[in-house]
C-alpha cells in the first residue's frame, strides 16, 4: 500500500477531489503556479519544495494502529478481513464508570419511567430506544415523540423546529417521504446495531494523559447514528457540576431545534452522509471499511521550547502562502489544522459554522471526537487521522450551503485509515484585540501549536497547512498568528503552507516578512524577543511589522553574517539545537499560572526601571517606537491583568466567545501514539 501511496502525485489527487458529477469542486495549488494571467496567487517556495521534492503522501505522520496501554483499539488488530469488508469488533469487558463512555446499550443505562397514575418504574433505557424507534416513524413529529419518549425529562423543552422545518417547508413532499421511508430506517437499524458493533469499552480521552483511539469507520458510523437520534444518556444537560460539563455535547437534540438556514444546510450534510455509509436491508456494498483514529497528546511545560535562546533561523522553515484555496482542499498530505473550539466540534450540534465546524459536517466522523474528548487544556491538542470526506459545500458562516457529494479518493496507510491529518488547536478567544500582545498570552499560543505541531517520528516531518487561526470571532490577528505559527513550524521541522482565504494584502505582507528573515538571517529567539515587547509599546495592531522591521534591524550588526542559501539554510536546520527545555517543573493549574504571572511581572519590572528615550542607531529613523510609547512604559499589571490568561481560557464555551501526570515528548515518541 505504500508503494501505491508513493505514486500519486498533486494532478492525481486533482482528479479526485471531485464533486458527484465530476466537476472540480476547487482549484488546487498546481494551478495557482501554472496561471500566468495576472501572475500566481501565491508567493514563497513552490508547492514541491514543500512536499520536500516527494510525493504528497510520501511521508509518514505518525506510526501504524498497534494496541498498546495508551492506544485502544476496538476492532481486532492486525485485520484479517478482506479490503472490502469492515473489521471484526473486539469483544471486551463492559464499563460503567467515570472513565469510559457511557453506552446507552449498557445494561446499567436505566432510566425512571412515571405512570398515568403517578406511580414510578426503572426501566432498561436500550429496551425503551428500540420499543420507540421500532414503531412506524413518518413525520418529524413522530421522530420527536419518539426521541423524547426515552428523554422524557425534556418533553417541555425539546422542540425540533430544525427538523420540521426541513421536512415540512424546505425539502418537497418526495424527498420528505425518502427520508422517512428509506434513509430513517437504515439510520435506526444501524443505531441499534450497536452491542454489535461496538463490545469494548470506549475510554475517554482525559485531560493530562496521552492517549489515543481507533475505531472503525463502521463503529462510527453507528455511534453517530446513536447520537443523531439523541440515545446517549447523561449528555443532555450543560451544567456546570454534571458529569459531563467538561466534555463536549453529542446527542443531536441541540442542532435539531434552531430555524436558521445554515442548521437546515448541516442537516443536510449529515443526512447525505447516512444515505452513503447505512447498509440497505440486502445490501451491505456501501459499509465504509477503513478506520479512524483520535489521539489526545499532552505535553508538561517543562517540555516547551525555551523560545527567547532558540537559536534555528526562521528563513530555513520553507513557506508556501496562497490566497486562494481551503486547507481541505489544497492541504492534501499535510497535516491540516482544525481551527478548533477547546470543546471540540465548537458549535457544530447547534448554531456554528465557521472553519471548524464545516469541516465537522463534511467530514462527519470527525463528529465522535465530541463522544470521548474532554475539553482541551494550554499543552494539549487532539490529532484526528483518516475521516473521510463526504459533502462538497459553498458559502461560509450565514452563506453556507450544502452543495453535492465528495468522492474522497485520499489514499489509505497499512492501517485503512485515509492519508489525512489533522491536529485540532485552540486559540484564545480575546476580549480586547491589544490583549494578545501580552508575552504570557503569546507563550500560550506558541505552546499549543508546539503540542500540535510536535512531530514523534524520527522520520522527516510532513508541512502544515493552515491559516488565520483563532481570527474572526476569537479576536486574533492574522498578522501576529501568522509569524506565531511559523516559528513553530521552524521548532519542530515543518514546512508551511499558510491559506490567507482571499487576503491579498495579508499574503504580501507575511511573504515580505520571511524575505526579510532570511535576507537578514533572524533567529527565533530574535523575533520572539522583539515580539514580547511590542506590548509595552502600546502601538497599534497595524503598526506591528513596521516595529518588527525597525527593531529587527537594531540587531543587524549583532547576527552572523551566515548564507541565506537554501543549502545552508539546510545544514542550519540539522546543525542547530531544536530548542532548549525550560526548567520549571509544574503539576497544576495554579502552578502554571504563577509563572505566567512571574514571566509578566519580570517584564513589566524591566520596563519601569527604564527612563528617558532609548537613543536610536538612526537619527533620520522616524520609526524610532523604542521612544514613542507616548504616555511611557506600562505600569506593572494589576491582579486581575496579571490572571488574564485564566480569564480568557474560562471566556468562552462550545458556542464560542463569551492532578496531571507529565508526559514526556521522548515518551511520546516511545509510545508511538497515533
Amino acid at each position: 500500500m505504500k508503494l501505491q501511496a508513493r505514486k500519486i502525485t498533486v494532478a492525481t489527487i486533482k482528479c479526485g477531489r471531485m464533486s458527484g458529477d465530476g466537476e472540480e469542486s476547487q482549484s488546487d495549488m498546481s494551478k495557482e503556479a501554472d496561471s500566468e494571467a495576472g501572475g500566481p496567487n501565491w508567493r514563497g517556495c513552490s508547492i514541491d519544495e514543500i512536499y520536500r521534492n516527494l510525493s504528497p503522501f510520501e511521508l509518514d505522520h505518525v506510526a501504524p494502529v498497534k494496541p498498546s496501554e495508551n492506544h485502544t483499539v476496538l476492532y481486532h488488530c492486525p485485520i484479517k478481513e478482506d479490503d472490502n469488508a469492515a473489521p471484526k469488533p473486539l469483544k471486551g469487558h463492559p464499563k460503567w464508570d467515570a472513565h469510559h463512555v457511557r453506552l446507552p446499550c449498557s445494561e446499567k443505562s436505566q432510566y425512571p419511567v412515571v405512570a398515568d397514575d403517578g406511580s414510578s418504574t426503572i426501566e432498561n433505557r436500550w429496551e425503551m430506544i428500540e420499543k420507540a424507534l421500532l414503531r412506524p416513524i413518518n413525520t418529524s413529529q413522530e421522530l420527536q415523540t419518539a426521541i423524547l419518549s426515552y428523554n422524557t425529562k425534556y418533553k417541555d423543552q425539546w422542540e425540533f423546529r430544525a427538523l420540521h422545518k426541513l421536512f415540512g417547508e424546505e425539502l418537497d413532499e418526495t424527498e420528505a417521504e425518502t427520508f422517512f421511508e428509506e434513509l430513517l430506517p437504515r439510520i435506526i437499524r444501524l443505531a441499534l446495531r450497536l452491542p454489535e458493533l461496538v463490545q469494548a469499552p470506549i475510554p475517554l480521552l482525559k485531560q493530562g494523559k496521552c492517549q489515543a483511539l481507533t475505531l472503525s469507520q463502521e463503529q462510527v458510523s453507528c455511534l453517530l447514528a446513536n447520537a443523531f437520534l439523541c440515545t446517549f444518556p447523561r449528555r443532555n444537560t450543560m451544567k456546570k457540576k454534571s458529569e459531563y460539563s467538561t466534555f463536549p455535547d453529542i446527542n443531536f437534540n441541540r442542532l435539531f431545534q434552531s430555524t436558521e438556514a445554515r442548521v437546515m444546510e448541516k442537516i443536510k450534510c449529515i443526512c447525505h452522509y447516512f444515505r452513503r455509509v447505512c447498509p440497505k436491508e440486502q445490501d451491505r456494498s456501501n459499509v465504509p471499511t477503513g478506520c479512524v483514529t483520535f489521539e489526545r497528546r499532552f505535553m508538561h511545560h517543562s517540555e516547551m521550547p525555551n523560545w527567547s535562546e532558540c537559536l534555528i533561523p526562521l528563513g530555513v522553515t520553507p513557506l508556501h502562502i496562497t490566497s486562494d484555496g481551503t486547507i481541505e482542499d489544497q492541504g492534501f498530505g499535510l497535516l491540516q489544522v482544525d481551527f478548533a473550539n477547546k470543546y471540540l466540534g465548537g458549535g457544530v450540534l447547534s448554531t456554528g459554522c465557521v472553519q471548524e465546524e464545516i469541516r465537522f459536517v463534511i467530514c462527519p466522523e470527525l463528529l465522535i471526537s465530541k463522544l470521548f474528548t474532554e475539553v482541551l487544556r494550554p499543552t494539549e491538542a487532539l490529532v484526528m487521522v483518516g475521516c473521510e470526506r463526504y459533502s462538497n459545500y459553498t458559502g461560509y458562516a450565514r452563506s453556507f450551503h450544502w452543495d453535492s457529494n465528495h468522492q474522497d479518493c485520499t489514499p489509505r496507510d497499512n492501517s485503512r485509515r485515509r492519508m489525512t491529518h489533522i491536529v485540532a488547536i485552540d486559540a484564545l478567544a480575546f476580549m480586547e484585540s491589544n490583549h494578545q500582545y501580552r508575552e504570557e498570552l503569546m507563550l500560550r499560543e506558541l505552546n499549543k501549536a508546539y503540542v500540535g505541531f510536535f512531530h514523534s517520528l524520527s522520520t522527516p516531518a510532513p508541512g502544515v497547512a493552515s491559516g488565520n487561526w483563532g481570527c474572526g470571532a476569537f479576536g486574533g490577528e492574522a498578522t501576529l498568528k501568522a509569524l506565531l505559527q511559523l516559528m513553530v513550524c521552524t521548532v519542530t521541522s515543518r514546512p508551511l503552507v499558510y491559506f490567507t482565504f482571499g487576503n491579498i494584502e495579508l499574503r504580501d505582507q507575511v511573504h515580505k516578512m520571511h524575505t526579510y528573515f532570511i535576507e537578514n538571517n533572524v533567529l527565533v529567539k530574535d523575533l520572539w524577543n522583539v515580539l514580547k515587547k511590542f506590548y509595552g509599546h502600546q502601538l497599534e495592531t497595524k503598526e506591528l511589522y513596521r516595529y518588527l522591521y525597525t527593531e529587527l534591524n537594531r540587531l543587524k550588526h549583532s547576527l552572523p553574517d551566515v548564507s541565506a542559501t537554501t543549502s545552508t539554510r539546510r545544514e542550519l536546520e540539522h546543525r542547530q539545537n531544536t530548542y532548549l527545555h525550560n526548567g520549571a517543573s509544574l503539576t497544576s493549574d495554579s502552578e502554571t499560572e504563577a509563572v505566567l504571572i512571574a514571566a509578566a511581572n519580570k517584564v513589566s519590572e524591566q520596563l519601569a526601571t527604564k527612563t528617558g528615550k532609548v537613543k536610536s542607531n538612526d537619527k533620520d529613523d522616524e520609526n524610532d517606537y523604542s521612544s514613542r510609547a507616548g504616555a511611557g512604559p506600562l505600569a506593572k499589571p494589576k491582579f486581575k491583568q496579571r490572571t488574564l490568561l485564566e480569564m480568557l481560557d474560562k471566556a468562552y464555551t462550545q458556542n464560542g466567545p463569551v492532578t496531571k501526570k507529565p508526559c514526556t515528548s521522548s515518551r511520546l515518541a516511545e509510545m508511538n501514539i497515533n
